[in-house]
């Protein structure tokens, strides 16, 4: 049954603050968008001799300089402390479930926030012993006193888990919101983008491993509390933040914190995301997101556990639930040579979005090329993009793109009753935009999505 706005925030478990729900979950690595080295110039164009200066956390993020020396830094790898999560056990399967020594799983709360440039008590935890557990994402990272977790954000420091990520960034830049890519959320409009560090996956194709694998935090090398984050959006005129880069579910606190602050600016949120969260924590994080698009990496669980260091079957359930929500959910599929892009693991692929999801929820199919640990693999043909284009429409889905290719049709919205283009693209320019009130011009279909800023409001 499909949630409404009202309901979603008041579940047990679902608005920021609360976490009442039972124990249980680039841009990221699919992307071949890299953490943005921000861009000086394109915030320069957006000033006037009247406007106020920016923010002082531009004073060092437009300084090239600088960045290059952070980016340096972060491929130092090496970590001086042991991980709290088993390389030898399976995902969420450390042998115990949460709260069975008797202690309370750690729920949200705001008076537990400290200075942004220090850490922040991270929600979403509790004590087993003399460990605490993350209860984040289903890995269940169980670490002893100076210990971090598998994403190496989060770490137990005098017996409390906290979040080392929390106001801090990595990179930002106002982008293109099709380069998430979101095509069916406010096309042609600009969404301020940011990560800090760290990633709950393993992926051995990540395309944006300098941050995802950081194990420094010299990496984080600009302060930025929430507030700020929604002021910048707003005096640089961008329609949404998306929360990016790495997977924002590491930064869950600063990212609900941040999306609560943009809501209250009239700014949208926007998640980009593998979408391995815990039941406990999804409701809280996905509550004031407006948008996401989740990595779909593959459909067989054998490459989700080798090739990722995940479950698949966390995907599709998140999915599902996602699907109920009323956040707007669109998903992206990397195509890497010989691994996920056979026909018949496409065409497994999306006859479950289509009789899971629905058919109108929009799939983008996105080309590999080398990174990270897959330097050996070759690009992807843009024949293959295609060709899994063409077998997701036989199945019958109504919106199906194309990514990291030339590919006009392949990045064209078009009517899937009449077949009329509504949106045509060049690359991550909008080119045309031939809606009338959110419909086709030809035949009157509503296409599903969020277009102008006549639409419902945040939240709704």
């Amino acid at each position: 049954m499909n949630l409404t706005r009202s309901e979603f925030d008041s579940r047990p478990g679902s608005s920021p603050g609360t976490n009442g729900s039972s124990p249980g979950t680039n841009e990221l690595c699919s992307r071949t968008e890299t953490a943005a080295t921000p861009q000086p110039s394109c915030f320069a164009q957006s000033q006037t001799a009247t406007e106020p200066s920016p923010h002082p956390v531009f004073k060092g993020i437009c300084d090239e300089q600088h960045l290059n020396k952070t980016h340096e830094r972060s491929r130092d790898y090496a970590r001086d402390d042991e991980c709290g999560y088993c390389p030898g056990s399976s995902p969420g399967t450390n042998g115990s479930s949460p709260g069975t020594n008797g202690s309370s799983p750690r729920t949200p709360n705001s008076q537990t926030k400290q200075n942004p440039t220090d850490f922040r008590i991270a929600d979403f935890w509790h004590t087993v012993g003399d460990r605490v557990q993350c209860d984040l994402c289903p890995r269940e990272c169980r670490m002893r006193e100076g210990q971090h977790g598998f994403c190496f954000i989060r770490q137990n420091v005098g017996g409390q888990l906290v979040q080392l990520a929390y106001g801090k960034l990595s990179g930002l830049s106002a982008d293109p919101i099709e380069k998430k890519p979101l095509y069916h959320f406010y096309p042609g409009s600009l969404a301020l983008s940011f990560g800090t560090a760290g990633c709950n996956l393993a992926c051995k194709f990540c395309q944006n491993w300098g941050i995802s694998k950081a194990k420094r935090m010299q990496i984080l090398s600009q302060d930025a509390p929430p507030d700020d984050i929604a002021r910048l959006a707003k005096h640089f005129g961008c329609r949404s933040v998306a929360y990016t880069y790495n997977d924002p579910i590491v930064f869950a606190e600063y990212a609900i914190d941040t999306a609560q602050a943009c809501r209250d600016a009239g700014i949208a949120n926007v998640a980009v995301s593998a979408g391995y969260i815990s039941k406990q924590a999804r409701g809280p994080f996905f509550s004031p997101m407006d948008a996401a698009n989740i990595d779909l990496k593959s459909f067989n669980p054998d490459f989700y556990r080798k090739v990722t260091g995940a479950e698949l079957s966390v995907v599709l359930d998140n999915l599902a639930w996602l699907r109920s929500t009323p956040v707007r959910l669109e998903i992206t599929t990397l195509l890497i040579p010989g691994m996920n892009d056979s026909d018949s693991e496409i065409l497994a692929l999306t006859k479950w979005v289509r009789d899971n999801l629905s058919a109108d929820v929009p799939l983008h199919f996105s080309a590999f090329h080398p990174a990270y640990r897959m330097q050996d693999v070759g690009r992807t043909p843009p024949s293959t993009v295609r060709r899994a284009r063409e077998l997701a429409l036989d199945v019958g889905l109504e919106y199906v793109y194309t990514g990291n290719i030339a590919d006009t049709e392949g990045s064209t919205t078009y009517c899937p009753a009449c077949g009329a283009t509504v949106i045509a693209r060049d690359g991550y320019r909008v080119t045309v935009n031939n809606l009338v009130d959110n419909c086709c011009p030809a035949c009157g279909k509503r296409i599903p999505g969020r277009f102008s800023q006549a639409d419902a409001a945040l939240g709704t």
